[in-house]
């Protein structure tokens, strides 16, 4: 690459939020080399936890102007005598009271009903990257004016019939299509086998000196003397699975075990959960922190982090636990075993409460096993450098074929 001339690049993410992708993205970001690499960053909102993360390299870009627009009251909508945003608010507002969705149909419907509120940028781009499915990988093909053009696929795509043939129009647009994981990849290639060639696998990575940094910026507040348990997710039912980790910590209080289980995270689930601790009694042993941008101390302080997912493409909570050598029991998710070395670096159990309470008063009572898992995560390889070198292998080849 030639460091006189930089090559322009726009990522595009709807938040940074404290979630897996957002981290990721954080951690790739500050980890490209600023004399290479122009950078500029569109969010569809803004105010997460990880935004003051985001490198002095790297421009974030003002709020699109129709966000801006439906952040606002309906009242204040509708006297600000923008048809066309009335027009899209409503429609899509009135589709979501029709029918049932998931996630791919739902950011269907939100594009299909938005997308003319949306002008195309003034500015071209070498490359634009969507940094997730959905929503920026519509805006990154419609909207952005780029020489080529790749998007990520950080989570296994949910396609419904509906929704076929309109995810199809867009990855076929697009020169790569980057995958996070090996199980991920496949996953891609047997629903769109079309694409199987555009596909670039770049594993997902975490900025491992920023997160040492952080893991000692302040001391967790944790309940003394009492063993403690993490889960740090996204508070939803579904494929993060928050119902198996509430059900097991009702199955480990009534074992009678002294422990106690910290949450971070917010998410649709919050709610239920709450009035779950509330009619459960768990209030004294389960506590819901709300989020941070920094979790790592409480990684640090935690005895065991524990993950209940579904389905995962790669789990960057898991692996934040284990740089910080904090041993882990998870559920047995499509691709846990990218990361997790069953007996070695934690345990995974089966995808119920009870197999996970066993697997916790496993990692409790049995001492010897517990130390050998430190010690053999204190051993485990803790940098990484071939997400930046793949990023930049894709990057090159892409700019040689203009």
């Amino acid at each position: 690459m030639n460091k006189r001339n930089k090559i322009k690049i726009l990522f595009v993410i709807e938040s940074l939020s404290l979630a897996g992708s957002e981290k990721s993205l954080i951690a790739l970001l500050s980890n490209l080399d600023s004399e290479i690499y122009d950078i500029d960053l569109q969010l569809f909102s803004y105010g997460g936890e990880l935004e003051n993360l985001i490198p002095d390299y790297v421009r974030l870009l003002s709020p699109l102007p129709y966000n801006e627009f439906a952040k606002k009251s309906l009242i204040q909508n509708l006297t600000s005598f923008k048809i066309r945003y009335v027009w899209a608010k409503l429609t899509y507002t009135i589709g979501l009271r029709v029918g049932k969705r998931n996630v791919s149909d739902t950011a269907k419907l939100y594009w299909g009903s938005v997308q003319k509120a949306f002008t195309i940028s003034d500015k071209e781009y070498d490359i634009a990257i969507a940094y997730a499915q959905g929503v920026p990988t519509y805006y990154v093909i419609d909207k952005i004016k780029a020489q080529k053009k790749i998007t990520w696929v950080n989570a296994n795509l949910q396609l419904t019939k509906r929704s076929l043939s309109f995810e199809k129009k867009y990855y076929n647009q697009f020169d790569y299509i980057v995958p996070v994981s090996r199980i991920n990849r496949q996953h891609i290639a047997k629903i769109l086998p079309f694409l199987t060639e555009k596909l670039w696998l770049i594993p997902d990575m975490l900025d491992v000196s920023s997160i040492y940094k952080m893991a000692d910026m302040f001391q967790a507040d944790f309940k003394k003397n009492t063993f403690k348990i993490l889960t740090v997710s996204r508070l939803e039912k579904g494929m993060k699975g928050l119902d198996i980790t509430i059900e097991a910590c009702r199955l480990l209080k009534e074992s009678g075990i002294d422990f106690h289980w910290y949450i971070i995270g917010k998410g649709s689930f919050q709610s239920e959960m709450q009035e779950f601790i509330k009619s459960n009694k768990l209030a004294g042993c389960l506590t819901l922190l709300g989020t941070t941008a920094n979790p790592y101390p409480y990684f640090k302080a935690a005895d065991l982090y524990v993950q209940t997912s579904r389905s995962e493409s790669y789990g960057i909570s898991i692996a934040e636990a284990r740089l910080l050598n904090t041993p882990v029991v998870t559920t047995r998710f499509d691709t846990v075993y990218n990361q997790m070395v069953h007996g070695k670096n934690g345990l995974v159990t089966d995808m119920n409460p009870e197999a996970v309470v066993c697997g916790i008063i496993k990692m409790m009572q049995d001492k010897e096993l517990y130390h050998s898992i430190v010690n053999y995560l204190r051993k485990e390889p803790k940098e990484s450098s071939e997400t930046i070198k793949r990023f930049d292998s894709m990057i090159s080849k892409l700019i040689a074929s203009n």
